[in-house]
């Protein structure tokens, strides 16, 4: 079951997205595997959406992923759900899942254990 964000966990994170490709340079992330993301430590859980467009098909709607995640900070932890389309937001900043690897394709699914994330922290302005 994925908890719902209240207003106290928010607060003990500081706040916690858009459909892309990885970026070469970047650092990416299997499930199960944790990142460090500004001051948070991000780890991706399970695959609970993905509904980007295949790459060779021509769609009226680009799609998005949906992650389970694990975001641990300054002793707190809980499960979240991270989507490409709607940040994580709490005191401090936002969590984005900016990138998802590899592209969906009409010609084979994608494994779990063959995608890849990458993820950004903004710190709030």
């Amino acid at each position: 079951m994925i908890q719902r964000p209240t207003l106290l966990a928010l607060a003990a994170l500081p706040m916690l997205g858009a459909c892309a490709t990885v970026p070469a340079n970047a650092d990416s992330f299997r499930l199960g595997q944790t990142a460090s993301v500004g001051p948070l430590r991000v780890t991706p859980v399970k695959v609970l959406e993905d509904s980007r467009c295949p790459m060779e098909a021509r769609c009226i709607w680009a799609g998005r992923v949906r992650l389970e995640v694990r975001v641990s900070h300054a002793g707190h932890s809980g499960i979240h759900e991270l989507a490409t389309d709607k940040p994580l937001a709490g005191a401090g900043g936002s969590l984005e899942l900016a990138g998802v690897m590899p592209p969906r394709s009409t010609q084979r699914r994608i494994s779990p254990r063959d995608y890849r994330f990458t993820f950004r922290f903004s710190p709030a302005t």
